[in-house]
């Protein structure tokens, strides 16, 4: 269970990282939202894996931690709300400057203005 866990995490680890370096908006976002998760999938699994095991019990057998499954709510609330505040930031920018890539700041279009003067 922990390798698959392992694999998966480092997949998204890997289409986050690949998501991040291309020049379109839409895919850094994409990226780092496989990033969080990933991020969550690693928190959630360091506070082990144990299957059929109750999260808080008093006395008694083993159980899980439940501070990592607070943390990854905690997390999935925030990247939600980070990720569509993004969203919507993205969407302003090329609305206002016409295009989606990552490189463009729209100061090729100021100096043409001042050029036309």
């Amino acid at each position: 269970m922990e390798l698959l866990v392992a694999l998966a995490t480092g997949v998204l680890v890997a289409g986050g990282l690949y998501l991040v370096l291309r020049a379109q908006t839409f895919s850094v976002i994409l990226g780092l939202v496989l990033l969080s998760y990933a991020t969550n999938l690693f928190l959630f699994a360091a506070g082990g894996l144990a299957l059929h095991r109750p999260a808080l019990v008093g006395e008694g057998p083993p159980y899980t931690d439940p501070l990592p499954q607070a943390l990854v709510l905690t997390a999935i609330v925030i990247g939600f709300a980070m990720t569509a505040f993004v969203v919507v930031l993205a969407l302003r920018a090329r609305a206002e400057l016409g295009s989606e890539h990552v490189d463009e700041t729209g100061s090729e279009s100021a100096d043409d203005t001042e050029e036309a003067r």
